[in-house]
C-alpha cells in the first residue's frame, strides 16, 4: 500500500508517494526530491556519501527508512547548506584547498564537516581526522579535506 509524506527539506515542504515506508530517505531525496547532494555510495552507512542533517544531526540518508522521519524534522542536505551567491564557509574553503577529486564523497565530507563545526567551532587537526574518520575517500584527498576543514574554522 502506498504511503504518501510531507517532509520538510531545506525549508520547503517535499511531497513523496513510497510503496513502501522503509525505503530509504536517500531515495526521497534524489527522486522526489530532486536533490543530487545526498549520493549512494555503499547502501550501508559505512562511507557517508549519502550524510544529511535530520534536525541539525548527521545521519545516513541511505539507511535512514523515510518512516522514521517526521513532518516536524527539518531535513538539511548540502544544496540547504548555502547557495551559489552565498556558499557556505565549508563549501568555499574545499574549493579553495581543491579537495574535491572525482567529488562523490564530497556531499558526506562536508555535511559531517559542518555539524562537527557546530559542535566544535577551533578544532585541531587530530580532531578533525577523528570527527571525520567513517567517511571515506576513494581518491584519498583526505588530507585536503582536513586542511578545508581547518580553513573553514578559521574563517
Amino acid at each position: 500500500m502506498a504511503t504518501t509524506k510531507t517532509l520538510r527539506v531545506n525549508g520547503k515542504a517535499v511531497t513523496a508517494t513510497v510503496d513502501d515506508p522503509a525505503t530509504p530517505l536517500l531515495y526521497v531525496l534524489r527522486n522526489d526530491a530532486g536533490l543530487h547532494g545526498p549520493r549512494f555510495g555503499c547502501g550501508l552507512g559505512q562511507c557517508g556519501s549519502c550524510t544529511v542533517h535530520i534536525n541539525g544531526e548527521p545521519v545516513r540518508s541511505c539507511t535512514r527508512p523515510l518512516s522514521s522521519v517526521g513532518a516536524r524534522d527539518e531535513i538539511v542536505t548540502l544544496e540547504g547548506l548555502g547557495t551559489k551567491e552565498k556558499p557556505h564557509k565549508l563549501q568555499t574553503a574545499f574549493i579553495e584547498e581543491q579537495a574535491v577529486q572525482c567529488g562523490y564523497c564530497i556531499n558526506g565530507m562536508i555535511m559531517q564537516a559542518a555539524a562537527f563545526l557546530k559542535k566544535n567551532p577551533k578544532p585541531s587537526v587530530p580532531e578533525i581526522k577523528t570527527a571525520m574518520q567513517n567517511n571515506l575517500c576513494r581518491c584519498g584527498t583526505h588530507m585536503r579535506i582536513v586542511r578545508a576543514i581547518k580553513r573553514a574554522s578559521e574563517a
